[in-house]
């Protein structure tokens, strides 16, 4: 499985760093950074919640 972001509709607000901080990061521009985009499926849990908080619904699991 992989998290996608979907780089134009992300705001940058933040919410999913917060949700899944072992996945993405914010980098000093303010731009959302994925350190991991493929997950194990026993390992997706912290995704489907960055997922779930995206108020721009920018990230999505494929």
């Amino acid at each position: 499985m992989k998290i996608v972001l979907d780089r134009p509709r992300c705001e940058g607000h933040g919410l999913c760093e917060e949700a899944a901080p072992q996945l993405m990061h914010l980098d000093e521009h303010g731009e959302l950074v994925l350190d991991r985009e493929e997950l194990a499926e026993s390992d997706t849990s912290p995704a489907q919640a960055a997922v779930r908080v995206c108020p721009v619904a920018a990230l999505r699991i494929a």
